[in-house]
């Protein structure tokens, strides 16, 4: 039955059922390995999630695939549970051994599976199908059939097989575009073709191998397809296969066809990723790192303003929250909500130095939340401190094999020193040759270095102690954040000595 009329002018089903196939085709990913215990424990999710049906794996394959699906069976899942099977007897026997009432039979339809794969004709494979879809159903199974590799296979004989899978028993039939060597308008003429010929529901099983299986997922729909094979984070063989969540999502946003509890989507696409190993790109749709992550500054303007000038839907509909990010694209607007949703308190008159010192510190990169309050810290910071002693030139040479020299230039009140040590390190070589170039009654006194997130290439915090010793060995201290651990634990002594000549008033 087809529903009303949606966003895109378009008739579809009423009902469209989710038939999850995380499980066994993202299960075959490469490197993919799961228990049957991560299989039950994705499984609870996926029925929690709402997915109508999960193909928990192929019977005959695996011990481990027998184990969960005995589980599974008996659990009492809202979802139904499927195994796949060959059109063979033995196949149908262990899905049969595990309890499992759903099968999903299967078998090459193309001329190069029939004749490459296979080894058989025309004429054995439509023999195959009648006999095992009708073995199943003695059996008491609801079958769902696929011609395997369907949209390479001649449309006659592809309307022949099907009818004979329908003929037997089978109660959907499935069409894979098993190398995802199909486009939305040819799935979209196949589905119609099979939907006025065949007059059963239809399912469709779309790989991702030229970017489309989300856009042939939908295409078949719109032309009647009332079941939709995908995977969660769209795993599978290859380049994986139609996304669960992207299919869902556009279901309900694009047709107005409520399929899944779409706020789950974050909690269940991270309890995938955490067994499986697979982790989204960071541009991945809806569960990617970046998904509603902003960082130019003219796009988060519009999205405190108003979110849908830059977002097509809430992140809170899949239960994501949006992202702020900070980088060298970010405006005043981003930095300063990001500050004031973090609690950090900032002068308005000191915006531009820390604009500058985030397009400054960023590079490449975004700045993370603790970043930028470091960073706003260490302005403020040098707000207190009167650059009386300057570094006014800097080099350091170091390497393997290589005694490391640092060579300074300092003005102090008009008058520059230039000295060139060696130390242990470059760090010690720095700080030796500023001593000389300064005064040897400044002592270096503590260094404390802290990576702000842990990160190869994050921030680094260093904070400095010194201990004048001209007199009453008083500790100044200095502070600065960087990317470079020499410049940045050079700046930071720099700050502590130009503390101590603010406090004896020297010049």
């Amino acid at each position: 039955m087809s529903g009303p009329e949606n966003a895109t002018g378009m008739h579809v089903p009423e009902k469209v059922r989710i038939f999850d196939t995380t499980l066994r085709d993202g299960e075959q990913s490469p490197g993919i390995a799961l228990s049957a215990e991560d299989k039950v424990d994705i499984a609870l999710a996926l029925d929690g999630y709402g997915v109508d049906c999960i193909e928990a794996g192929f019977a005959i394959s695996s011990e481990v695939d027998r184990m969960a699906l005995r589980r599974l069976s008996c659990m009492g899942l809202h979802a139904d549970v499927y195994s796949l099977a060959r059109c063979r007897r033995e196949d149908i026997d262990a899905v049969e051994s595990c309890g499992v009432r759903c099968i999903h039979l299967f078998i090459g339809t193309s001329d190069s599976h029939i004749r490459d794969k296979l080894g058989m004709t025309r004429e054995q494979v439509i023999g195959a199908i009648r006999d095992s879809v009708s073995y199943s159903r003695e059996k008491g199974m609801d079958i769902m059939f696929s011609c395997e590799d369907a949209t390479r296979t001649d449309y006659g004989f592809l309307r022949q097989a099907y009818a004979a899978a329908v003929e037997s028993g089978a109660s959907v039939i499935n069409v894979p575009d098993t190398v995802g060597i199909t486009t939305p308008r040819r799935m979209s003429e196949l589905i119609g073709k099979l939907s006025a010929d065949i007059g059963a529901p239809i399912s469709v099983h779309c790989h991702n191998d030229l970017g489309l299986a989300v856009a042939n997922t939908l295409a078949a729909v719109e032309s009647g397809a009332s079941y939709v094979h995908t995977c969660m984070t769209g795993i599978g063989e290859r380049s994986g296969n139609a996304s669960t969540e992207e299919v869902a999502l556009n279901l309900k946003l694009n047709y107005g066809v409520d399929t899944v509890k779409l706020e789950l989507t974050d909690r269940v696409s991270k309890t995938v990723v955490r067994y499986t190993g697979y982790r989204p790109s960071y541009t991945k749709p809806v569960i990617g790192r970046n998904a509603f992550a902003h960082e130019s500054g003219i796009h988060v303007h519009g999205i405190l303003k108003n979110s849908s000038t830059y977002e097509p839907y809430p992140p809170e509909m899949v239960g994501r929250v949006r992202d702020i990010t900070i980088g060298r694209h970010s405006g005043e607007h981003s930095v300063r909500e990001k500050l004031d949703r973090m609690g950090v308190p900032f002068p308005e008159e000191r915006m531009p130095a820390l604009m500058a010192e985030i397009k400054r510190q960023s590079g490449d990169r975004t700045i993370s939340d603790i970043e930028l309050a470091a960073i706003a810290e260490n302005i403020l910071w040098k707000d207190k401190t009167e650059d009386i002693v300057r570094l006014t030139e800097f080099a350091v040479i170091t390497g393997k094999n290589v005694t490391p020299t640092a060579t300074v230039t300092v003005d102090i009140g008009g008058e520059q020193n230039t000295c060139a040590m060696t130390g242990n390190g470059p760090v010690d070589a720095a700080i030796n040759a500023i001593r000389k170039a300064v005064s040897d009654d400044i002592v270096f006194e503590e260094l404390r270095l802290e990576s702000i997130t842990g990160g190869s290439d994050s921030l680094c915090e260093v904070t400095v102690l010194v201990k004048d010793v001209h007199d009453d060995d008083h500790i100044s201290a200095g502070k600065a954040v960087g990317r470079d651990i020499v410049d940045t634990t050079v700046d930071a002594f720099m700050q502590a000595i130009n503390r101590d000549y603010a406090r004896r008033g020297r010049r």
